[in-house]
This record gives structure tokens, C-alpha cells and sequence, in this order.
């Protein structure tokens, strides 16, 4: 059910992009908007890794350079049955961290020297079991092109507003009001589904690394930790279109009032409160 929920909303994603192509171009530019879809799909699947890696200047450790996180990982994946992911850590003291790869096979996982710092061993190691949870169930990959897909809508958007799109052969596509219409709505429902695919994925990736350690208390506890350094600085080149990828928001410190509503996350608190749950159920076994 899951999967099949998950491939309807990144479906519509699609089906808004052709809308604008066929909208404006018509049928050749229906033509031409599949195609940017499935070369954006294509990029996003073999390479968003490694520009997302190379985006934050994360650098690859090893047992000799990272012994500690190395064990912990090493732990992690040997529990759940993964393949061992490459380690990276970024040079940026404020602390966060994300997972990327297309498939458990070609997993990453990412953690700033801010977090290293911050967190103890037990919340670091509910971090990555985090991490790993979304690794497990592909949710980077069908992130990215969500992102991918919501990114190509917004830009579109904003061209819309100089009316500087596809050729336009009738009266509805030269209509002013009308394109100022689809520039609005159009991102929304993009936002909208992301937001979808994004947020439920974090409940599951939380739920996973509650179960993968056994100590739900130590996610909640990173999980404030997390959220308060966030609040007062923004990871280093930070993107919107990268934000999702995060265990907690970049840019949660920016994001309130009405754009909230959008976020890739859920909240921090909600996060907190479903952890109770888990951990009153794992202490009753």
C-alpha cells in the first residue's frame, strides 16, 4: 500500500508536468516536457548522490579516520541485515545529517562535526539508525525525484510570470490572468505532493530507528537537540530542494507561519509524541 501510494503521488507529479508542457506547447510540448521528466528521472537516479555529497564538500572516513561512527554504523547495518553504506562527514558545525543512494546497495550516510560534537553515543547511533531506515525502504531516491520533479514545476512557475514559455497558438494560453493563476497554483500542488510523499517518510524512518535500537528515548532526546541548534543557524549552502534529505530541516528556523504548512517535515513535536507511543509499546514486550 505504501509503495503504491508513494508511486501514485510521484504519478501526478508527472502528470502536472506534462499538463504545463501540453498547456503551452501542446502536443509537442506535452512531447517535450515527458521528456525533461524521464532525463530529470534519469539524472536524479544515477547521480543525485553524488552531487548531494559533493554539494556539502562531505568527505569520506573510514575505521581509521572515524573509528567511532564507523563501529556504530557497522553495528547498525550487521542488526538489520544492510549492506555496509559509505560514511561521509561534513565539515559544518551545525549539527544534522542525511542518508542518500539510490538502493541499500549504493547507500551513503552523512553526518555534520556539529552533530558529532553535539550528541552523545546512543543519540548519534538513533541518528543513523534513522538514516538507515530510509536507505532500507528507498526513501532517498523517490525523495529526490519528488524534489526533483517540484523544483522543475516552481522554475517553470516562475518563466510563467513573463509569459516566457512555449509558444502559444490560442487565446487561453496568451491570457495574462490565466498565467498568473498557474504560477501560483501550479508549485502549490507540486509543494503540496512532495510535502505527501516526505512527511510520512520521516514517521516511518523515526519509527525504524526506534525498533532498529531499542531505545526510542534516544531519538526523541537527538531529535530536540537537533531542533534547537537549527533553529539558530542554517547548514552551510543549505538548498530547498536538498532540505528533505535531512533529519531535521535546514532551515526550521526560517520556516513558520503559513510556509510551514509546506515543510518536508513534520514537526519536531509530533515527531517526539509518536516516539511515546513506540516506547510505551517496546517497554511493554
Amino acid at each position: 500500500m505504501k509503495i503504491f501510494n508513494t508511486i501514485f503521488l510521484l504519478t501526478l507529479l508527472t502528470l502536472l508536468f506534462v499538463f504545463i508542457g501540453n498547456y503551452f506547447g501542446g502536443k509537442s510540448g506535452m512531447l517535450i516536457a515527458l521528456g525533461l521528466a524521464g532525463v530529470m528521472n534519469f539524472i536524479s537516479y544515477f547521480y543525485s548522490d553524488k552531487i548531494v555529497l559533493s554539494h556539502y564538500n562531505a568527505i569520506e572516513v573510514n575505521p581509521k579516520s572515524a573509528q567511532g561512527l564507523f563501529e556504530i554504523v557497522e553495528k547498525l547495518t550487521t542488526k538489520s541485515n544492510l549492506p555496509m553504506p559509505k560514511v561521509y562527514i561534513v565539515p559544518d558545525d551545525i549539527p544534522n545529517a542525511f542518508a542518500t543512494g539510490r538502493n541499500p546497495q549504493n547507500g551513503a550516510v552523512a553526518v555534520t562535526e556539529g552533530l558529532l560534537n553535539l550528541l552523545d553515543k546512543d543519540e548519534i547511533e538513533a541518528v543513523i539508525a534513522h538514516e538507515l531506515s530510509h536507505v532500507k525502504n528507498y526513501d532517498i531516491l523517490i525523495g529526490t525525484i519528488a524534489a526533483t520533479m517540484a523544483g522543475a514545476i516552481a522554475m517553470i512557475a516562475n518563466m510563467m510570470q513573463f509569459g516566457a514559455m512555449f509558444s502559444r497558438d490560442s487565446q487561453n494560453r496568451s491570457n495574462p490572468i490565466v498565467l498568473i493563476v498557474l504560477a501560483i497554483v501550479l508549485p502549490l500542488a507540486a509543494s503540496i505532493i512532495q510535502m505527501a510523499v516526505s512527511r510520512n517518510r520521516e514517521y516511518e524512518a523515526d519509527e525504524g530507528s526506534a525498533y532498529m535500537t531499542g531505545k526510542p528515548e534516544s531519538l526523541q532526546s537527538a531529535l530536540i537537540k537537533l531542533q534547537n541548534y537549527n533553529a539558530q543557524g542554517i547548514v552551510h549552502e543549505a538548498t530547498p530542494q536538498s532540505a528533505h534529505m535531512f533529519i531535521i530541516n535546514p532551515f526550521s528556523g526560517k520556516d513558520i507561519s503559513f510556509a510551514s504548512l509546506f515543510s518536508t517535515h513534520p514537526s519536531t513535536q509530533d515527531r517526539v509524541e509518536r516516539l511515546e507511543s513506540i516506547k510505551r509499546y517496546i517497554n511493554k514486550r
